[in-house]
């Protein structure tokens, strides 16, 4: 998809969310309340299996503010920009889902703890059994 266009389309976005920003290797949408931020962003496969020979992935975060400060916190990484864009769909409608429930950044946290992304890049190689 070119870099000009949103990834999601606006009609498949669940009430209160609106692009920020997208280009080739980064996008985000906002969600108006509570305030927060999903975005997606092309980095590095350093830390995942090596076995899997992945040179760059998409890790999704979340951003809020608190006080002064804006707070950042991981939610996962996925292998593929098409699964980065199903992950921040998914995590948008079940944000969508409770938002009456969110009143604050634990609740946000657990909501965003129960998300299954597909494509996940394991951190490292699986423990022997």
């Amino acid at each position: 998809m070119p870099p000009d266009n949103p990834p999601i389309p606006r009609e498949s976005l669940p009430p209160g969310w609106g692009p920020v920003t997208f280009c080739d290797g980064e996008f985000s949408y906002r969600h108006r309340q509570p305030p927060i931020e999903l975005v997606a962003d092309r980095t590095a496969a350093n830390r995942s299996h090596p076995g899997l020979g992945l040179s760059r992935c998409w890790e999704l975060r979340y951003q809020y503010s608190l006080g002064e400060q804006t707070i950042i916190e991981s939610i996962g990484r996925v292998s593929t920009r098409r699964a980065a864009v199903e992950g921040v769909l998914r995590c948008m409608h079940r944000i969508h889902e409770s938002v009456d429930e969110l009143s604050g950044p634990v609740e946000v946290q657990e909501v965003l703890d129960r998300v299954r992304f597909s494509d996940v890049v394991p951190d490292g190689p699986s423990p022997m059994k």
